[in-house]
C-alpha cells in the first residue's frame, strides 16, 4: 500500500517547487513607515497581494488615499532579496550559470541565467562595480576576492575587504598611489589585530570630547550613491537589526569604491599625546586604557579615504566626535596624514560630510581659517 502512495506523493512535491510561507516569512520586505507619495505617517494595512514567489503587504494612506507596498522596485516576480543576492554573487566573479545554481540552493527558487543577466544590466547604473568586474576577476578568484573575518569583540563584527578594488584603485589611479598604506593595514589586520584591546577599554562610539573647533566645523549635506544604494537595500530588509549587515555586504560587493567594512581601529593615550605634541592637534581627551571601535564602511575615491557610518535617521544625528576619532585612529595606524581623510554619516535620505582635520587642528591667533565649500576652497578670517 505504501509503495503505491510514493509516486503520488512525489507528484505532489513536484507541483510545489518552493515553500511559499517560508519565503514570505524570511524574505518579505520590512513594514512601511510612511506613504511614498505624500510622506504621511497616517497609514494602515489594507490586505495583501499575492505574487508569484511572495505575498506582499498592502498599505493605505489616510491622507492621500493611495494604496502602496513598502517596496518601490516595481514589476518584479522575484523577491527583491533574491535579486540583490544574485547581483552580489555575480559581482564576486561567478558566472551567470554558477550564480543561478547558488541562488537556487539558497532560496529554493530558480532564476535563469538570462534573468540574472537582465538584472545585472538593469541595476548597473547603481552597482558600479560591474565596470571593474572583468578586471577584478582576473586578479582574484571568486572565493578570494572578498575575504572575511568574524571579530568577537563584545559582539560579533564581520570584517571584510575587497582585494580587487584595493588593487585596481591604488595601481590604476595616480591620485590613489599615496593611499597604498591603507591596503597594507587592511591586509595585516587579518593576522595582527590586537583582539585583547577590544575586549576592554572604552568604545569610540560612546566617547565624548569637547573639541574647541566643534561648533565651527563646516558640514556639507549632499546626495550621492550611498543614499541610493541604502534606499534599494533597505527595501529587502525585514528586521531593523539586520540593516547594518545588509548595507555593508551590498556596498562592498557592488559599489565601485567601498573597499572595507567593520574595520577595527584603536587609539592609545600615547597616540593622542604624539598628535598634540608633534602635529599641533588639539585633542581634549584623556583615556585610561584605550579607545576602540569598528568603522562601518571605508571608501577610496577622488584621492581621499572616506570613513562612512550608517546612521538610521541621519538628519537627527551628529556623530562628529565619533567619526573624528575614527579618522585619527586610521591616520595613526596607516601612517597617512589626516588631510587624506574625510568623514560622513548617512541614511537612505541624507548624507553629511566634513573634514576631521578641521576639528582637531589648533588654530593660531590671527591665522586664516581654511574651509572647503562643495569642492571650492574658501579662506575666511577668524
Amino acid at each position: 500500500m505504501l509503495e503505491n502512495l510514493i509516486p503520488k506523493i512525489l507528484k505532489k512535491e513536484k507541483k510545489r517547487p518552493f515553500n511559499q510561507k517560508a519565503i514570505v516569512k524570511k524574505y518579505a520586505p520590512q513594514t512601511a513607515e510612511r506613504c511614498p507619495y505624500c510622506q504621511s505617517r497616517e497609514i494602515v494595512k489594507r490586505g495583501k497581494r499575492k505574487k508569484k514567489y511572495e505575498i506582499v503587504q498592502l498599505y493605505l494612506c489616510k491622507e492621500c488615499g493611495r494604496t502602496f507596498t513598502p517596496q518601490t522596485v516595481k514589476g518584479k516576480h522575484y523577491p527583491l532579496k533574491l535579486i540583490l543576492d544574485s547581483l552580489s554573487t555575480y559581482n564576486l566573479g561567478y558566472t551567470l550559470e554558477d550564480t543561478s545554481r547558488i541562488i537556487k540552493e539558497k532560496f529554493g527558487i530558480l532564476a535563469k541565467p538570462n534573468t540574472i543577466s537582465n538584472w545585472v544590466k538593469e541595476f548597473s547604473p547603481l552597482c558600479r562595480y560591474s565596470r571593474l568586474r572583468r578586471f577584478g576577476s582576473k586578479l582574484y578568484s571568486s572565493n578570494q576576492i572578498v575575504p572575511g573575518l568574524s571579530l568577537y569583540h563584545r559582539q560579533i563584527y564581520k570584517f571584510r575587504i575587497h582585494r580587487s578594488k584595493l588593487t585596481l584603485l591604488i595601481q590604476e589611479e595616480l591620485k590613489h598611489h599615496k593611499l597604498a598604506p591603507l591596503k597594507e593595514f587592511l591586509e595585516a589586520m587579518f593576522e595582527e589585530c590586537p583582539h585583547h584591546f577590544f575586549r576592554k577599554g572604552q568604545r569610540i562610539s560612546q566617547t565624548k570630547a569637547n573639541f574647541p573647533n566643534l561648533g565651527r566645523v563646516k558640514i556639507i549635506e549632499k546626495h550621492n550613491f550611498a543614499n541610493r544604494l541604502a534606499r534599494l537595500v533597505l527595501q529587502a530588509v525585514k528586521e531593523n537589526k539586520f540593516r547594518h549587515e545588509e548595507i555593508q555586504k551590498f556596498f562592498i560587493y557592488n559599489d565601485s569604491v567601498t573597499v572595507a567594512t567593520e574595520v577595527p581601529v584603536y587609539l592609545l593615550q600615547d597616540d593622542l599625546d604624539h598628535m598634540e605634541s608633534q602635529l599641533d592637534f588639539e585633542i581634549p581627551l584623556k583615556i585610561e586604557d584605550n579607545l576602540t571601535g569598528h568603522i562601518d564602511l571605508i571608501q577610496m575615491r577622488n584621492g581621499i579615504i572616506h570613513i562612512l557610518d550608517y546612521k538610521p535617521g541621519a538628519e537627527k544625528e551628529k556623530p562628529i566626535v565619533q567619526l573624528t576619532l575614527y579618522a585619527l585612529a586610521m591616520s595613526r595606524l596607516t601612517g597617512l596624514r589626516l588631510y587624506n581623510f574625510k568623514c560622513a554619516w548617512f541614511d537612505q535620505n541624507h548624507y553629511f560630510e566634513f573634514f576631521p582635520l578641521h576639528v582637531v587642528y589648533r588654530l593660531k591667533e590671527n591665522q586664516p581659517r581654511v574651509s572647503r565649500n562643495q569642492g571650492r576652497l574658501e579662506i575666511t578670517k577668524k
